[in-house]
């Protein structure tokens, strides 16, 4: 219990599916004797349990804090995107044209009508704020329970 380890098997025998990115790390947390499963907390914090007989390597995963540095220039967010997917440059629908997004024409970057969308919008409309409870600014937000409060 306790122990840092990576490259976590989620079934025996699946060749690790769990914390595999660079710098991710899971912490077993209990061992159960006897239904033979361990329970981990994931990088993401979730906590889950695998058979104990699942493979792990002790440690962490190198490349940690790889984040961390700035992209600064648009070349190496080409070449970033480029190894991962198209999803850059990505180019508002405001300043496309009419054909190609409903928020796309008119003489200046607007949209031109309201952005929610409901959630039953065939695909193509289902653009801007899907199926919204609310929009706006979030005002008055949540006091944090045993925070000091100077007003109080």
């Amino acid at each position: 219990e306790g122990c840092i380890v990576c490259n976590v098997e989620a079934k025996v025998g699946d060749r690790s599916t769990l914390a595999r990115a660079s710098g991710d790390y899971c912490i077993i947390i209990s061992h159960n004797l006897e239904t033979g499963r361990s329970r981990l907390k994931l990088p993401s914090g979730q906590k889950k349990s695998v058979p104990s007989s699942c493979r792990a390597m002790v440690g962490i995963v190198a490349g940690g804090g790889r984040i961390e540095k700035p992209v600064l220039k648009a070349g190496n967010a080409f070449y970033r995107f480029r190894a991962k997917r198209n999803a850059w440059p990505n180019v508002r629908g405001v300043a496309r044209n009419p054909v190609e997004h409903p928020h796309g024409g008119g003489n200046h970057q607007h949209i031109g009508h309201p952005s929610t969308v409901g959630r039953d919008c065939p695909p193509g409309q289902k653009v801007g704020l899907i199926a919204a409870r609310r929009t706006g600014r979030i005002r008055g937000g949540k006091k944090v329970k045993g925070a000091w409060h100077p007003e109080e």
